[in-house]
């Protein structure tokens, strides 16, 4: 994920503002592959805010500023303003999630702000769910599954005992030392251990209709949406790396397999009666040519080659029998369980023998 440009940090807190460090220091310092976030930004309550401010981000005291300046962290843009403080009804700060009006409000915002990170294809998010109340970690986990990319990542971070519960501690310093807890029991920091547990979460933003990827709908309402029109096959063709994506499994293909696919998926997106299906028979092997062009560009030995050998265009169905056969089974083999919904299928009998694609124009995109 640090190919990514922009790498954001996402954290809900509540009254222990050390969740903020303690994930930095797990993701940026301790993991074997790092993950250093260009920016951060926190979601919590008004006294969440409050303690952020004094503990994280005062210029001498603030724990923040600390660990960059230990470990020699890049630039992290975290102020004031990357803390995102929920409005109650009447846009006020919220002081607390107390009620359920309350709970709904702090899911409506939480939605809008991962749906709005997630709308930037140059951004990897990472969202911790470690802080606040148990419903903030829910719904901010909740929100990155219904518009996560492949990109982002899901996580809780773990603290040793008993440094999760000191007042004091917020990441383990590169010189130990000896703190105290409220019962005056003694603890050094050399024993202090950050672990992040990576959360494995369902991406359901491939099969979903686009107006709810982009709106600016209710955590209720987007649900609802999403259950009304989650469809999950959804493929993707991308041209320039002769690559197909079912169901966001990337498949690579040679380019006469791609190109047959790619043109069978052509017709199903120009809605041609009978889901554009074909029988080489009936078939022009120029259309064909035309997007092998398209593929591999028309002044190349691959389309020489081509085009020599369909000089008399189909001259029987073994054409269209290898390449779907060959296709079915590098689908197969990607999806064991979900390859039935993106493979070739054959309609009716030979010679008479039709050839094309289950899917319809609205689950089909082409890079």
């Amino acid at each position: 994920m640090n190919t990514f440009s922009r790498r954001v940090l996402l954290l809900v807190t509540g009254l222990t503002p050390q969740v903020v460090t303690e994930t930095l220091y797990a993701l940026a310092v301790s993991a074997e592959q790092k993950f250093v976030p260009t920016e951060i930004h926190v979601i919590t309550t008004v006294e969440g805010a409050q303690r952020a401010r004094l503990t994280l981000l005062d210029l001498r005291e603030g724990q923040f500023h600390a660990l960059c300046r230990e470990y020699a962290l890049p630039a992290i843009r975290f102020s004031e303003s990357n803390i995102h403080v929920i409005p109650d009804p009447t846009g006020q700060p919220l002081a607390d999630i107390r009620t359920p009006e309350d709970n709904l409000r702090a899911a409506d915002y939480i939605t809008h702000l991962v749906q709005d990170l997630c709308s930037d294809d140059q951004a990897a998010l990472h969202v911790s769910i470690a802080g606040g109340r148990k419903s903030m970690g829910f719904f901010v986990g909740y929100a990155l599954s219904l518009f996560g990319r492949s990109q982002d990542a899901l996580s809780h971070v773990l603290v040793n005992d008993p440094f999760e519960s000191l007042p004091d501690f917020f990441f383990p310093p590169s010189l130990g030392r000896v703190l105290h807890a409220r019962d005056g029991r003694p603890a050094h920091t050399d024993d202090a251990r950050i672990m992040l547990a990576d959360i494995p979460f369902v991406r359901l933003r491939g099969g979903v209709p686009s107006s709810l990827l982009s709106g600016n709908t209710s955590f209720a309402e987007t649900v609802n949406g999403f259950q009304s029109g989650l469809n999950f096959v959804q493929l993707k063709i991308d041209i320039a790396n002769r690559a197909i994506s079912c169901g966001g499994k990337w498949i690579t293909l040679a380019p006469s397999l791609f190109t047959f696919y790619l043109w069978l998926a052509k017709r199903c997106l120009d809605s041609l009666p009978e889901g554009g299906t074909l029988c080489w028979r009936d078939a022009n092997h120029q259309d064909f040519l035309r997007v092998y062009a398209q593929v591999v560009g028309s002044n190349t030995a691959h389309y020489e080659v081509a085009s020599q050998s369909l000089s008399n265009g189909f001259e029987n169905g073994e054409f269209f029998e290898q390449k779907a056969s060959k296709i079915n089974a590098l689908i197969r083999k990607a999806l064991p369980l979900d390859a039935q919904a993106y493979q070739i299928v054959p309609f009716g009998k030979k010679p008479f023998k039709k050839y094309g694609l289950r899917l319809i124009a609205e689950q089909i995109s082409i890079l």
